[in-house]
């Protein structure tokens, strides 16, 4: 079907201005001024007048039903992705896992189960390297060659996730050398783990310890390692959720030398803080996270630093775990606190909010945090991320005037609690499109489970 989007001001990373949209079938056909006079019928025109005409968020840091201790992230492929819509984002990017003697294909094999027939919107996969010997280098190429360009590894979560600064290595330079990219979670996980242990022996198990025993410098040492070992590899890396001023520091430094060193922070830390676990009882939990939140103090930096390109990307790390039953778990230990919270559905209204309504940014860089960058550094520009003749018509209508308070009891993710309970922010998603299609419409979902398609996507970093 065509649709022709009227009178809306376009905004991209680069661009602003007031135009036309038409839309055929799943793509954008032309951009210009008074289409309507020369395109003929269309099935559908929506009059933008007043609002902003912005690409499809791209959130690359989400967790859909992830088994993680003892339990798995409460939101699936639908729910999650369902979710995101309502919020404006389009497309997601999540992580496939490999166990410990698992062939990565077989990973990957099992990430497309849980997506296929359930995902409302386009998504794609990073793979998480749990195990790297030689035989499977042949391997991480051919996961590449498939679309899944990127690959994520731990410096944390001993016995179950961590991996030696040997296998980052190995890991960087074959992913360097043929077009990939590895995402770092970067935390110095053998010195937190003993941390860990000395809190437990001492009685200290509410959830405030999951914060005190993982410190700041731990994810700055982290960080530094990380940069120094992609030097060594000769690649580029990505350092995920980064949650403080120590470690943007070692990013700034890298950038500053000219070395191929890419960030990512989170709504949760640039919007919450510490003393969200000195709370009564047990509520803390529900911003058991790591990194975990961190001083106050951090949040200008962290906004200075996405003003000025040292952080590129603002994603969720969306991984929920109900309150009850879940976070639960750990009432007695805070290291059996499943890890993650919700966040995928209000990561455009947080940063618009906080960031161009309070002049933090501008319309611009806005888009870039959200979508262009994404889509630049994971291989999917310029079908995702811009508006632009050829592209995926995947674009938001977005009242920046409208305002909405976020609530548990009117959020669309599967979980129980919201992390920004009663908070009102600025700038809503009213109209969003997915590759053509109307799947969100002022507040009621018209999508379909199933109508997302995996996005094998090109060389990481290709886009810009």
């Amino acid at each position: 079907m065509k649709t022709l989007i009227t009178n809306g001001h376009i905004v991209t990373a680069v661009d602003s201005y007031v135009a036309d949209v038409l839309i055929d079938g799943p793509v954008i056909a032309m951009i210009g001024k008074d289409l309507g006079s020369i395109t003929g019928p269309v099935d559908r025109t929506i009059d933008a007048a007043g609002k902003l005409v912005i690409p499809g968020g791209i959130d690359p840091h989400t967790h859909m039903d992830l088994p993680f201790g003892g339990t798995s992230s409460s939101d699936d492929f639908e729910t999650g992705t369902r979710a995101a819509a309502f919020g404006g984002t389009t497309t997601i990017i999540d992580f496939a896992v490999q166990s410990h003697g698992q062939e990565l294909h077989q990973a990957l094999d099992a990430w497309f189960a849980k997506a296929e027939g359930k995902a409302v919107t386009d998504y794609g996969f990073h793979l998480i390297v749990t195990d790297l010997p030689d035989s499977r280098l042949p391997g991480l190429k051919s996961m590449i060659d498939q679309g899944v360009s990127s690959f994520k590894l731990f410096m944390a979560y001993p016995g179950v996730f961590l991996v030696d600064d040997g296998t980052i290595f190995k890991a960087m330079t074959a992913a360097g050398e043929n077009g990939g990219l590895v995402c770092m979670h970067a935390e110095n996980g053998v010195v937190i783990d003993v941390l860990v242990k000395r809190a437990i022996a001492a009685g200290k198990t509410a959830p405030k310890y999951h914060a005190l025993t993982r410190p700041a410098r731990a994810e700055a040492e982290g960080v530094h390692r990380a940069i120094a070992i992609a030097e060594m590899a000769h690649a580029p890396v990505y350092i995920v959720h980064l949650s403080c001023s120590d470690a943007l520091k070692e990013v700034q430094n890298a950038r500053d030398l000219g070395l191929p060193a890419y960030a990512e922070t989170c709504p949760q830390y640039l919007f919450l803080d510490y003393s969200y676990y000195e709370q009564e009882g047990f509520e803390g939990a529900k911003y058991v996270m790591t990194p975990p939140l961190r001083d106050r103090a951090n949040q200008d930096q962290l906004w200075k630093g996405l003003r000025m390109n040292d952080l590129q990307v603002i994603s969720t790390d969306h991984c929920p775990f109900c309150f009850k039953e879940q976070k639960e778990l750990g009432r007695d230990d805070f290291t059996k606190i499943p890890n993650g919270g919700p966040g995928v559905e209000h990561r455009m209204s947080l940063v618009f909010d906080g960031g161009v309504a309070q002049r933090r940014i501008g319309l611009n860089r806005f888009v870039e945090l959200t979508s262009t960058a994404a889509a630049k550094i994971f291989g999917l520009f310029p079908r995702k991320g811009t508006i632009a003749a050829g592209s995926d018509a995947d674009i938001v209508i977005f009242d920046p005037d409208k305002e909405q308070t976020i609530s548990a009891s009117t959020h669309h993710m599967r979980v129980d609690y919201s992390a920004y309970e009663g908070r009102k922010v600025k700038g809503v998603s009213e109209i969003v499109l997915s590759r053509g299609n109307v799947i969100v419409e002022n507040g009621k979902f018209f999508g379909k489970a199933g109508a997302g398609k995996f996005l094998k996507r090109g060389a990481a970093l290709a886009g810009g």
